[in-house]
C-alpha cells in the first residue's frame, strides 16, 4: 500500500483524522441511489473508477448498495487507537463497510468488527455506549475543517495536501514539499 510504502521511505508519523462524510445519514442508512439523486452522477463509471485505484492498490472492493453513518465507526476506531493492536481496526471496518457492505453505524456491527480485530468487546461496548470519544472525534471534525478538507482521502504535510486517491508518486512529493527526512538505503518499491 502506498502510506505503508510512505512510511518506508521517509520519517514519518501517519495521524489519521476523521472526517465528517455525509454526517446526516440516518442509522438504518441510506441508499446510494437517494444519495445521489438529482446530481449529475453514473454510479457505475463511479464503481468502475474507484474498483480500478482499489485494484491498483491491492484491496478488494465491491459494490455498495447503501451508505451508512459512520460517526460511531470513527469513534471506535479513536478509541482502538489507544489500545494495544488497535490499528487494525481499520483494516476491519474497511473490509466491513466496502467488502461486506455492512451498516458500520450499528453498534452490534461495530463490536463485531472490534472481535475480529481481537480488542475487547466489553471494553468496546463502553466506549460506544458512554461516547467516550465523541469528543476527539469533534475536534478531528474541527481540524478537517480548518484544513479545508472538502472529501476523503486528502493527505496533509506541513501545510501542503492533495486530495484524493493520488498515486505514490505524488505522495511522496508532497513529503519532500515538506521537508520529511528520506530513509537512507534502497527505496521500498
Amino acid at each position: 500500500m502506498r502510506i505503508e510504502k510512505l512510511k518506508q521511505n521517509f520519517d514519518i508519523e501517519i495521524k489519521l483524522v476523521h472526517f465528517p462524510l455525509h454526517p446526516d445519514t440516518p442509522a438504518e442508512g441510506r441508499s446510494m441511489a437517494d444519495l445521489f439523486a438529482g446530481r449529475d452522477y453514473d454510479p457505475e463509471a463511479s464503481y468502475q473508477r474507484m474498483k480500478g485505484l482499489m485494484d491498483e492498490e491491492g484491496l478488494p472492493y465491491s459494490r455498495r448498495t447503501h451508505t451508512y453513518n459512520s460517526r460511531l465507526a470513527q469513534e471506535l476506531g479513536a478509541w482502538a487507537e489507544t489500545q494495544p493492536g488497535g490499528e487494525a481496526i481499520h483494516d476491519a471496518l474497511y473490509k466491513a463497510y466496502f467488502v461486506d457492505g455492512k451498516n458500520v453505524g450499528d453498534i452490534d456491527v461495530l463490536l463485531d468488527i472490534a472481535q475480529s480485530a481481537g480488542l475487547p468487546v466489553d471494553a468496546a461496548r463502553d466506549v460506544l455506549e458512554q461516547r467516550s470519544f465523541e469528543a476527539t472525534v469533534d475536534a478531528d471534525w474541527a481540524k478537517s475543517r480548518d484544513y479545508g478538507v472538502t472529501g476523503v482521502p486528502t493527505f496533509i504535510a506541513d501545510g501542503h495536501g492533495v486530495v484524493g486517491a493520488q498515486p505514490y508518486e505524488a505522495l511522496a512529493q508532497l513529503m519532500t514539499e515538506a521537508g520529511a527526512q528520506a530513509r537512507t538505503g534502497e527505496p521500498a518499491e
